[in-house]
């Protein structure tokens, strides 16, 4: 019997064998793992693709905005777009497009090409991801779903943990000359792999909403918007930030204010306005959005400053990376397990408060030691700024969502994500331009003044986000009440 016709004949998703309702758990966790390493990875590749590709010190910003950027606007509306054709239709079109997006970039003749192969991969990733979940909710019995997703926190962990390692061990082994473009290329046979098996498990129906409406409007104006804005964020400061610049970020201010008075009169808003009128909704996004350009920043930083400044291998980079990506996947199991529930508010405090340190410390260790750091030096700063954003993950998507209600969840969860991933690349742009801004002519000496003032303000936003915790609810359940 197909998994079709054990849906229609079950009002329940407990007609669906379990052994099948795994290998879809298999394949959704497979997506979003090549999607956080592909995230993260190129972060370490930068320098190496610069090298290779040519271009200015804004290539290395491109490439990992164009992917984060792309991800995010395609979040936005891909829930929606789940109602409309269906959540496997777009689980497999996403992978894909996303396999077929990396063996682009692991095969691109230019920098150009990179670019736009990155940004094709972060559409068809923000088209995948979003679809896993709602499938997973509809294979698994609510008496099991717990149980499914509970080694998935871990995983994602582990993922975090050996990003690093398997980016730097790959650029060290220089697989057949391929230099950067295999931490690329591996995700092909493993896409290959998710799709072919995907279309074999994957139920047909993912709970979709036959009544959802897309407004293309909302969908352009937003697009335009976060466009206008990116851009010159990436490209004023090697430009000499040009009149055009300022004219596009203030484009992208009107065009946002279009945007959310278009979604008070839209029937299928992108966006459920009631969510905005949830305190720990908004207030939550604002952390979110604080946190991630922070934390974005801080990636993007480090790698530059140990393998163009100290002229240290990917590999050596990524390993000394272990302590920063330990310690985050201790800090989500624990606040996972405990402290999310126990301390509820208290436990974001907890984790911001950490980081803070983390990052004030890192500030301290490369202006005290300069050149003379070592991986041993940076360990004790790295592994505090890792636990301390660690702890903040799980709690604050409870806030966020904690309150809203069955109708408002899926468009919540969506925006969080697309918040997230924007905020990323905000962070990369300004940030990233605040940096290079300030090594001018590269030396050691410049490259270490540079990242000491990106770890300083990233810092400073971690301690204005910590400010803003205060007008959470204590704990996230009491938002339902």
């Amino acid at each position: 019997m197909s998994i079709d016709q054990h849906i229609s004949q079950a009002s329940t998703p407990t007609a669906l064998p379990m052994r099948t309702a795994w290998l879809v758990l298999a394949v959704v966790v497979l997506a979003d793992v090549m999607d956080l390493i592909d995230s993260s990875i190129a972060n370490l590749a930068g320098p190496s693709i610069r090298a290779d590709l040519g271009g200015g010190e804004v290539t290395v910003q491109w490439v990992l905005s164009a992917y984060t950027a792309a991800f995010a606007l395609g979040l936005v509306t891909s829930g929606r777009l789940g109602d409309l054709l269906g959540r496997r239709r777009l689980f497999l079109l996403g992978m894909t497009g996303f396999t077929l997006a990396s063996l682009a970039c692991g095969l691109a003749p230019d920098a150009v090409f990179l670019i736009v192969a990155r940004t094709l991969q972060g559409l068809c990733g923000s088209v995948m991801i979003p679809q896993g979940l709602a499938l997973v909710k509809v294979v698994f019995p609510p008496q099991h779903l717990r149980k499914a997703l509970t080694p998935v926190g871990p995983l994602m962990g582990l993922t975090m943990v050996a990003g690093p390692i398997l980016a730097g061990w790959l650029l060290h082994l220089d697989l057949f000359g391929s230099q950067w473009r295999s931490i690329f290329l591996i995700n092909v046979p493993f896409g290959v792999a998710a799709a072919v098996l995907g279309r074999r498990v994957l139920p047909r129906h993912g709970g979709e909403d036959p009544a959802a409406r897309l407004d293309l409007t909302g969908v352009g104006l937003l697009t335009a918007a976060s466009a206008l804005l990116i851009i010159p964020l990436i490209q004023g400061r090697e430009l000499g930030w040009p009149v055009w610049t300022y004219v596009m970020m203030a484009a992208a201010a009107v065009l946002l204010a279009l945007f959310v008075v278009s979604q008070r009169h839209s029937e299928h808003p992108v966006i459920t306005p009631s969510l905005f009128r949830k305190r720990s909704f908004v207030v939550g996004l604002v952390i979110v959005a604080g946190f991630y350009a922070s934390l974005s920043a801080f990636v993007l930083v480090i790698n530059l400053l140990l393998q163009q400044g100290m002229h240290w291998t990917p590999l050596h980079t990524g390993l000394t990376l272990i302590p920063w990506a330990l310690g985050t996947a201790v800090a989500v199991l624990l606040a996972g397990a405990v402290l999310a529930e126990k301390l509820g508010r208290a436990s974001l405090r907890l984790g911001l408060s950490i980081a803070v340190v983390g990052l004030l410390a890192l500030w301290w260790s490369i202006a005290h030691w300069g050149a003379d750091i070592t991986v041993w030096k940076l360990a004790p700063a790295l592994l505090l700024t890792g636990f301390g954003s660690g702890l903040v993950f799980v709690p604050l998507v409870d806030f966020i969502i904690g309150d809203a209600t069955a109708e408002e969840v899926g468009t919540g969860a969506g925006l969080l994500n697309a918040v997230q991933q924007f905020a990323g690349a905000i962070g990369v742009a300004a940030l990233g331009t605040v940096f290079f801004a300030r090594v001018g002519h590269p030396s050691v000496h410049s490259y270490f003044a540079a990242s000491e003032l990106v770890f300083g303000i990233a810092a400073g936003l971690n301690f204005l986000t910590l400010l803003l915790v205060g007008l959470l609810p204590t704990h996230a359940q009491q938002a339902h009440g």
